[in-house]
């Protein structure tokens, strides 16, 4: 069996089943509104690829047809 998870934010283990978490994955809905504003507040971010920029494949005209 394995270890029960604990709250994402305050660490506290989640004791019980799975199916008695309402909050899941967080402990008490105070820490699922922590986690909100963090997300909101920009405190998590997802990794960018950053795109490289067109303008540096555009050909220059060199006024010769």
């Amino acid at each position: 069996m394995t270890d029960p998870p604990n709250c994402l934010v305050c660490g506290r283990r989640l004791q019980g089943e799975p199916s008695s978490w309402p909050q899941f994955p967080f402990c008490s809905p105070r820490c699922k509104l922590i986690d909100l504003g963090r997300w909101l507040g920009e405190g998590y971010s997802l990794p960018r690829e950053e795109w490289p920029d067109p303008d540096e494949y555009l050909e220059e005209p060199d006024g010769s047809d």
